[in-house]
């Protein structure tokens, strides 16, 4: 965690304000975290089902501004950085930097990737997770101790659905963001048991949950030379 003046509210950058964000932004908020919230998109009508954040009248405002502005209804002293812009490799590392967390709710394999690189660089603890259908993933970083997104993953899964073609049902996003907010909130406070060298795999549609064990790879480019 990323020294901060003693009394100083802790930092959090949201990737993502869409169904698993809208969770980890209202737990996060709620808590007093500074929160800066980074999504390029803007809300649209098929978004509603999933992303709690959002209204109707709320179709075509940038999504980050969006969730800032209903954040700030939930906890008016907070301090909320909305952001519409895409992470990619070039800012990444702007994004991520000095922050005490950061908390990666993208759908897409090159953001998660470029997240990872970025934490890892700035040793920046991380929780990662996914849902696609009945089925999500929750996993948490500690850069340098623990074992990375890149290591349980080194490559992308070639046949892996977008949440276009896989769909995603609405209590599905809100299971696994709030599993997600969980493991936030027990990273930045010490508590043990975290997601960390493994990921929590999340079946709904049989109600499964299956603690996958993962190690450090030495040969990892994100995290191997830490």
């Amino acid at each position: 965690m990323t020294d901060a003046p003693k009394g100083a509210p802790l930092r959090a950058t949201i990737i993502g304000a869409g169904g698993l964000g809208g969770p980890i932004a209202l737990s996060l908020g709620a808590a007093g975290l500074e929160l800066v919230i980074v999504d390029p998109d803007e809300v649209e009508l098929s978004n509603l089902h999933r992303q709690l954040l959002h209204f109707t009248p709320d179709v075509g405002v940038p999504k980050a501004e969006s969730a800032a502005a209903k954040l700030r209804f939930l906890n008016p002293d907070i301090v909320i950085e909305p952001y519409q812009v895409r992470l990619e490799p070039a800012n990444a590392g702007a994004l991520v930097e000095g922050q005490d967390l950061v908390v990666d709710c993208s759908d897409a394999f090159a953001t998660r990737y470029a997240v990872n690189a970025a934490c890892c660089a700035a040793r920046v603890p991380l929780v990662e997770a996914g849902v696609s259908g009945f089925t999500g993933l929750v996993m948490s970083v500690r850069p340098g101790e623990t074992a990375c997104y890149r290591c349980a993953f080194p490559a992308e899964p070639a046949d892996a659905p977008g949440c276009a073609e896989a769909g995603v049902l609405g209590p599905a996003a809100g299971v696994v963001g709030s599993l997600q907010a969980l493991e936030a909130l027990r990273l930045l406070g010490g508590v043990e048991g975290a997601l960390l060298d493994g990921f929590l795999q999340i079946d709904l549609l049989g109600a499964a949950f299956v603690r996958v064990r993962t190690t450090r790879r030495p040969g990892c480019p994100d995290c191997g030379a830490l």
